[in-house]
This record gives structure tokens, C-alpha cells and sequence, in this order.
């Protein structure tokens, strides 16, 4: 297949924009106004149609009404009716043009009323629609007032995808809206609210290339009689005119075809991600006989072609090349989906100084800027419908799916970044109708027909191009039904080593693919692991949510794609952490997998990849996010505490690790990982990792370790304070606190820990080593919340004469709540009934009962955080020793803190 390019995205500024081609304009020059409309709105949660007076707020676009409540902890957010409104005025020199408001993106039924007039319904969240004033308003040769009201309803509706997913719905119109104004003769522009300009390259070579521009003109009852020339003129990086054709044209009322072919471009400059070389196309209609011009689209043009093959993979310009790269969802903490396009280039600038060449856009088609960084900067891309886990049998669905699928492919038809489009994500995970096995079988015969219809609207749409459906791990079952044989590639996504136990079983399961089907190309469309950017391991395992866990996950993933030739590449599930509303466990309402946490801010897997896939000189000390540490010295005379850092790097030299000044030792790389064992001291450690020869490389963190000392009463190193989290075998980073959560351990002489007890689990669980995965509520610690030590009797710690801040932690982790089993969690068999405990204990400290009944009948409220303070004064060396003394049930705790106040 070959490639084809760039319908640019209406360009925003607040004023009139002039495309300028001296070479191409004889006489004169087109003026296309388009300037945004994204200040001074009003806007209402609610439904005002009843007519009632309300309290407006005043607002600015990109907006959303689900920012904030889908962070809280009351279950589910806002999803109905809201309201936009503006007045917009249109100036008397627009008079004779054609003026079109154009909404990039409102989620998700939009209606449009233009002078108390409805004007437009939309479907879909995800896609632009256009409305033009014309139809609405007289404008007159003075300036013109245009009333727009807006009602934007993100209700949940079985009629339009996305039914479910595991991402959050936002709503509002949380993209531009435009203001743009047209000469009566003009490129068409309600193509599905693209400009009817679509540009192909049939063939593509290192030799010769061939262009083919077609398209549709529109004209009205301002448009004079006379005949039009329409031209067009491809430009290189350089602005030098390297080929250009033009036809003469009669307009046939107001719809009129072209097509222009370039036969041969000779030697053209390929595009790639590794040379992103763009040229232009330049394409204007001009009057025939005054020379005016009316009308002028400038689209950037990429020539290169490539293809999937079953048996190597993915190939571009006629060279094998293995797909790297990211999934990417919209949204930014406290945003929503209403960012501005800063913050979409932010994200393809993350992935391409990652070092990857392909980024994902899922589940849906996303701003306008995202394609136009990718094609700018090097990325390939796939774009996709919004049909997820579940489809409903209406013929309306039907209809709206199939809609959503022709706008998606005309509004980013001329991107060089768009390799395929996709459709279906995991599309039978959430299948209806368990228990009745007939009308299962009708469910799946009507999803492949759905299949079936939507790939080859696909291919009609677009022929140069492929198709890809992505499915989740069930083989068996889509194998049976036939969705397996459908699309052109297959993407799967998988979590083998996550949601299910053993990483080998990746291997096995494309493996067996592959021979089954050998001659369909494959594509790894998902693979991850939550990595709560606060928990880390020196012990990590699966499900800990612990960013080592993650990177022995991603270690194991990068091992497989890349010893795989059948397999085109893989592609990381996500860039960026991101929101889900209905998650709970230790980040509620947050998806951790991101290679960075929903602030961009990158962890350790994402300088893993770049050691993996940058080509230039690379070199990263990892856990540098980690720059709070605590343990315990080795001994009362060895002041310090090992724990394991990786270097990550692309070189193949040995690298040599400084501590404070003094080499700690060399080691050579492996996989791209070195590995050293760390004497962390108490306070400031800078680290410096050396790599190379002549062209040697650097990179330097300081890391700040509080040393517990090994004898609490030791002189040399005074204890100062200590966090536990009972129950965990993982830290817990407080940056905003500064402080530094470690696991607990068993009581030893001289120093601290807990007497009996057990770790708590949660019954039947095939997946959490430890602990909860429920929203534990009151408190954004749920990490030290979610982890417990039923049964315990005693905590001590043997610190020296005092007084001392004691701080206790609490939460009743089974309740008989019921519990939505999350769909996403694909092993989900741990999602028994539970009976509420009850429990009643006492707390005794040095003998004073400072917590008396603690338990289900007051403070205890099941899934909900509670603390307390307590002051201890410690004397004749007896240190504290904190009994737990259950009357009914066992006792528990969750974590306790210690702080030396004199």
C-alpha cells in the first residue's frame, strides 16, 4: 500500500487567515477567514428547555463539566444535559460569503440552535460537525448578530458508542469551535465537515511517485456564471515549485467534481519517522476570466509506501521496520479531555523523544493537532472507531457507528501519519446474554456482521489504506465466531503476566496465531502494567502496582516482540496514565499502565524504552523519580543500606557508577540494563553513571535517604522518625509530605516491628499478592489504607528516652458493599460476596489504654480511612510497646507512624 496526506487542520488564531502563493495567484489573493470563537461563553449543568431563569457561568472553550467529580469519591459523574450559549457577530463585509461554525469536538449528542432555531444534531463525541449560518441568519451589508445555544448531553445512550470502556466520558464541547467564512465558489467544506479535498499516491518508489487530487466544489446563488480554473502546484520543503497542473471547469450546479493526476514525481525526498520530509500542495480556484482567485487549501504531502506481511512484519520504503510506540487517551488530570493543542503536541513530542515511530489513537479520533504533530515530527499512526467492549443490535447503532467511520476517515484523510484505521477494541469482552447460549450465538453472528459491514466501508472509503480489529485475549472465542478472518491486521491486546499469571504465555499465545494464520500481519495493539508512580519494590510482584514490577513486565514484553519477525511491533498500553472513573485499587480513578503519570512526567519504563529504541548516545539512571529513600543501616556500625538501581542505556561500553565522588564499580550492560547494588548513607546521594570512551556520556541524580538506624537507641545515627505500612512489602513515596512509607517487619531487639498476625489478602484473589484493590474513602493515601495486618498483638519499637508523636492507621477492608465486577480486570473471579466484620479492640500504650473499643459500631466504617494522633512520653529505656487487645473479632492495623518530637 502507499501513502497520502495531510488534510490540515483549520488553523487557529484569533484573527483573518491569508494562505499566500504568489507562485500559483496571477491577480489577486484568497481570503479563507477562519479565527476561533472560544471566549465569552455561558454555560449550565442542566436542562434550561423548560425555560426557567438560571444562573449562567461564564466560561472559555476547550471546556468540561466532568473535571473535578470524577476525582471524588462518591461513585459515578455527571452524565445529561448541558448548555452552551454565545453571541456571535458577523461582520457586514461577510455578506456574500458562506460562513460555517465548525465544532471540532462536543461529547457526545450535540444540538445546535442558531436564532432560537435548531440548526444541527450530532452524534458522537469524537468527531467534527459543521453548521452553516447562512440557512439562519440574513446577513445584512452592517454587522450581524448570530445567537448560538448549544445543548451538549453525554447521557449514556445504547445507540452510540463508546457503551462502556475503561476510560471516563467527559463532556462539553471540549474542543475549538471556529468561525469560518468562505468566497461563494469554494472547496467544498460539509464534506462530513472536512474540505472535500482528498489527496492520494497511488505509487510510490525511490524513483517516482504519482499524485492524485481529487475533490468537490461548491457554489450558490452568489456565484456569477463565468467558468473557474482550478490548480494545483506541489512545493518542496524549500517552497520550490516542483510540479503543478490546472483545468478549466464548468460549474455544474452546486456540486462540481475534479481529479488532477501528477503521473511521475521524480526522485521523490521519502517520508519517514526517521526524516519526516513533508512538501505542500498548494490548490486554488480562480475565476477564468477576471483571474480572482476564491479559493486556496495549502495540504502538506508525504511520499513513502509500505505494507504488513504475515511472515516479517511491517514494512516501510521497502525496508523491514519493527513498529514501536504508544497508545495515547485525551485527557489531563483535572482537564478532562479540554486541553489546548500545547498540551496534545506535548504528548507526540513524549513519544518521539521516547524514541518510538508509531502512536496509537484510542479509542477514538482525538484534536485535529495530534495527526498534525505526528506527520510533522515522524510518527505512524492508526486512528479508530469508537466501538468498545460491546455493541447494541439497533439499526440506529448500526447507523451511528457506520456515520462515525465515514467522519473519521474524511477529516483525516490527507495525514501521511495514518497507516490504518481501526474499528472494535476487544469487542466481545463484555458479550450479554450469559446464561442463555442461543441468543449468545444471534449477539456474536450480529457483531461479525457489524464487522463485516464497517471493514469494508472502510476499505470503500479509503483503498490505500488497511483495516484493523483488535481483540483482547479470549483466542478461542473470536477464532469461533469468524472476527479473526475480517480486518487486513490483527491487533491483539494482551496482559499475560498481569490480568492473567504467567508472561510465557504472550509468547504462546501469538505464537499459535501466527501458525493458524500465517498469512494475517499481527500487531501487539496493548501490553502493560500499573505502575503507581508513588510504590516501589525491592521485592516486586505481579499486581503490586510497584514501577518495578513494571519493568520486569515491559523487560519480558520488549524480549518477545523483538525475537518475533511475523510480529509488526508493539505498541505500549498507554503513553500517559489517564482517567477511569469506575477504577478503584491504589490510585482510584486513575489507569497506571502510562509510561508516564497522568502529568507527563516520565517513569522508569519510559527511560527503559528509550535506552531500547533511541538511536542517538543514551544513558539514564533509573528510579531517578525515586529520589526519597528509607531503610535500615546494615549494622550499628556499617551506616548505610543497599538497595539495587539500573542504568539504562544504548551503548554497548561499560558503565561506571560513582557514589558521592567515589566509584562504586563497573558493569557492562545487558539488554540495555546495568545493574549495581547502592550503600545508600543517611542524607544527600549523588549518583553518576560514566559510559563511553572519547564520546563519553553522563547523567547525575541526587537521591535523599533517611538511614533508620539498626539499634534504635544507637548515638551515632539518632532515630528521628519512621512510616510503616502493615501488611506491604513496598514503599510509599510522599513527595508533598516528604516522606518515605517503608514495609513492615517483623520485631527484633533493639529495633521495631510487629508480634503476630497475618498479612491480609483478599479472599480467593488469582491476582493481589497483598491487600485490597477497593477505594478506600477519606484519604488520597489508599496505598498504606489498603494494606493490613489482621490479627496482629503487639508494634514496638525500642527508641530511646522521650516524647514522641504516635500516629495510627486504620480501615475496615471487607464490608458487604456490593461491588460492580470491572470488565477491564479480565481475571475476575475474585469478586465474591463479602460479610461485614465485626470487630472491637483496644489500643494499650506502655500500659495507658489511649484507644478504648475502637471498632464497627464507631470508627471502623467499612472502606474508610481513620487515623489518629497520639502523644507518648517514653521513660527508664522501656521504649513503646503498642498492645492490641481485641474484645471481639481480631485487631488490625494499616499503618503507624513514629516521629521524635524531644
Amino acid at each position: 500500500m502507499t501513502m497520502y496526506f495531510l488534510n490540515n487542520k483549520f488553523i487557529r488564531i484569533a484573527a483573518l487567515l491569508v494562505f499566500l502563493s504568489t507562485a500559483i495567484a496571477n491577480k489577486s489573493i484568497a481570503q479563507v477567514i477562519s479565527q476561533t470563537v472560544n471566549t465569552n461563553w455561558l454555560f449550565f449543568k442542566g436542562d434550561t428547555s423548560a425555560g426557567e431563569k438560571v444562573n449562567w457561568e461564564k466560561i472559555s472553550l476547550p471546556h468540561s463539566f466532568n473535571t473535578h467529580d470524577v476525582m471524588d469519591d462518591e461513585p459515578g459523574y455527571y452524565r445529561g444535559k448541558t448548555w452552551y450559549k454565545k453571541t456571535v457577530y458577523i461582520p457586514g463585509s461577510w455578506s456574500k460569503k458562506i460562513v460555517y461554525l465548525h465544532f471540532e469536538g462536543a461529547n457526545q449528542v450535540a444540538t445546535v440552535f442558531i436564532n432560537g432555531k435548531k440548526a444541527l444534531e450530532h452524534i458522537g463525541g469524537y468527531n467534527a460537525f459543521n453548521v452553516c449560518l447562512n440557512n439562519f441568519v440574513n446577513f445584512k451589508d452592517k454587522e450581524t448578530k448570530a445567537e448560538i445555544a448549544v445543548l451538549v448531553d453525554n447521557a449514556f445512550n445504547p445507540d452510540i458508542p463508546t457503551l462502556t470502556a475503561d476510560f471516563t466520558f467527559f463532556g462539553g464541547i471540549y474542543r475549538d469551535v471556529m468561525l469560518n467564512a468562505y468566497n461563494p465558489v469554494h472547496f467544498r467544506a460539509d464534506d462530513r465537515a472536512a474540505r472535500s479535498l482528498y489527496i492520494t499516491t497511488p505509487s510510490v518508489s525511490a524513483s517516482s511517485a504519482s499524485v492524485v487530487v481529487r475533490g468537490e466544489i461548491s457554489s450558490n446563488i452568489f456565484t456569477k456564471g463565468n467558468p473557474i480554473i482550478v490548480s494545483h502546484a506541489i512545493l518542496d520543503r524549500e517552497s520550490k515549485v516542483i510540479a503543478k497542473k490546472e483545468q478549466q471547469l464548468k460549474l455544474k450546479g452546486q456540486l462540481t467534481n475534479f481529479s488532477t493526476e501528477f503521473a511521475s514525481i521524480p526522485q521523490p525526498k521519502l517520508w519517514s519517522p526517521e526524516e519526516p520530509y513533508l512538501y505542500r500542495v498548494i490548490s486554488t480556484i480562480r475565476d477564468a476570466e477576471t483571474k480572482e482567485v476564491l479559493d486556496e487549501i495549502v495540504n502538506p504531502l508525504g511520499f513513502r509506501w509500505y505494507k504488513f506481511t504475515g511472515d516479517k512484519g511491517f514494512y516501510l520504503n521497502g525496508k523491514p521496520y519493527k513498529l514501536w510506540g504508544a497508545s495515547r487517551h485525551q485527557d489531563n488530570m483535572l482537564m478532562g479531555n479540554a486541553l489546548p493543542d500545547a498540551l496534545h503536541v506535548k504528548d507526540v513530542r513524549l513519544l518521539k523523544e521516547m524514541g518510538a515511530n508509531f502512536l496509537r489513537v484510542a479509542h477514538y479520533p482525538q484534536d485535529p493537532a495530534i495527526l498534525e504533530a505526528c506527520d510533522r515530527l515522524g510518527l505512524l499512526t492508526c486512528v479508530e472507531v469508537p466501538i468498545v467492549n460491546t455493541i447494541t443490535e439497533s439499526e440506529a447503532f448500526y447507523r451511528n457507528s457506520k456515520e462515525m467511520q465515514v467522519e473519521m476517515v474524511r477529516q483525516n484523510f490527507n495525514h501521511p501519519s495514518v497507516v490504518m484505521w481501526a474499528y472494535m477494541n476487544e469487542v466481545l469482552l463484555k458479550a450479554p446474554f450469559k446464561g442463555q447460549p442461543e441468543r449468545q450465538e444471534i449477539y456474536y453472528k450480529n457483531v461479525v456482521k457489524l464487522a463485516h459491514s464497517i471493514d469494508s466501508l472502510l476499505q470503500k472509503e479509503d483503498p490505500y489504506r488497511y483495516t484493523m480489529l483488535v481483540f483482547s485475549s479470549n483466542y478461542e472465542l473470536f477464532k469461533r465466531v469468524g472476527l479473526l478472518q475480517i480486518p487486513q491486521v490483527v491487533g491483539w491486546n494482551l496482559y499475560n503476566g498481569w490480568y492473567t499469571a504467567d508472561t510465557d504465555k504472550f509468547g504462546e499465545h501469538i505464537d499459535r496465531h501466527h501458525k493458524e494464520f500465517p498469512q494475517t500481519p499481527i500487531l501487539i495493539t496493548e501490553y502493560g502494567a500499573d505502575a503507581d508512580p508513588r510504590i516501589r519494590s525491592l521485592t516486586p510482584l505481579r499486581f503490586d502496582k510497584s514501577q518495578e514490577y513494571a519493568l520486569f513486565y515491559h523487560k519480558e514484553y520488549i524480549k518477545t516482540i523483538s525475537s518475533r519477525d511475523y510480529v509488526s511491533g508493539g505498541i505500549v498500553w498507554n503513553l500517559a496514565d489517564f482517567n477511569s472513573e469506575t477504577r478503584e485499587e491504589a490510585m482510584p480513578h486513575i489507569n497506571n499502565k502510562g509510561l508516564t503519570d497522568i502529568y507527563r512526567r516520565p517513569k522508569d519504563i519510559y527511560h527503559l524504552y528509550q535506552a531500547f529504541l533511541l538511536k542517538e548516545p543514551f544513558i539514564r539512571i533509573g528510579s531517578r523519580s525515586w529520589k526519597l529513600r528509607s531503610g535500615a543501616a546494615e549494622a550499628e556500625d556499617k551506616l548505610f543500606c543497599r538497595q539495587q538501581v539500573e542504568i539504562y542505556t544504548n551503548q554497548s561500553s561499560e558503565i561506571t557508577l560513582s557514589l558521592n565522588g567515589k566509584i562504586l564499580g563497573r558493569a557492562m550492560p545487558k539488554n540495555h540494563v546495568a545493574v549495581f547494588e547502592v550503600p545508600f548513607v543517611n542524607g544527600i546521594n549523588q549518583l553518576e553513571a560514566i559510559v563511553g570512551g572519547s564520546n563519553e556520556l553522563r547523567d547525575m541524580v541526587e537521591i535523599d535517604f533517611l538511614l533508620q538506624p539498626a539499634n534504635l537507641k544507637s548515638v551515632v545515627l539518632p532515630f528521628q522518625e519512621i512510616n510503616v505500612s502493615l501488611g506491604d512489602s513496598r514503599y510509599f513515596i510522599d513527595e508533598k509530605l516528604q516522606q518515605v512509607w517503608i514495609p513492615e517487619k517483623a520485631y527484633e531487639q533493639g529495633s521495631w516491628g510487629y508480634v503476630g498476625g497475618e498479612v491480609f489478602r483478599i479472599p480467593k484473589s488469582k491476582r493481589h499478592p497483598y491487600g485490597s484493590d477497593k477505594n478506600i474513602l477519606g484519604t488520597d493515601y489508599d496505598p498504606i489504607y489498603a494494606t493490613q495486618r489482621p490479627g496482629i498483638k503487639e508494634f514496638r519499637f525500642d527508641v530511646p528516652d522521650g516524647k514522641y508523636d504516635l500516629t495510627l492507621h486504620f480501615a475496615e477492608l471487607v464490608s458487604d458493599k456490593k461491588r460492580e465486577v470491572l470488565v477491564y480486570n479480565l481475571d475476575n473471579s475474585e469478586a465474591v460476596a463479602e460479610k461485614r466484620v465485626e470487630r472491637i479492640f483496644d489500643v494499650i500504650v506502655n500500659d495507658v489504654k489511649m484507644v478504648d473499643s475502637l471498632g464497627s459500631q464507631n470508627y471502623l466504617i467499612p472502606e474508610t480511612a481513620y487515623n489518629t494522633r497520639l502523644f507518648v512520653d517514653v521513660k527508664e529505656g522501656k521504649g513503646i510497646i503498642i498492645r492490641f487487645v481485641p474484645s471481639k473479632g481480631q485487631a488490625i492495623l494499616n499503618g503507624i507512624q513514629l516521629r521524635k518530637i524531644f
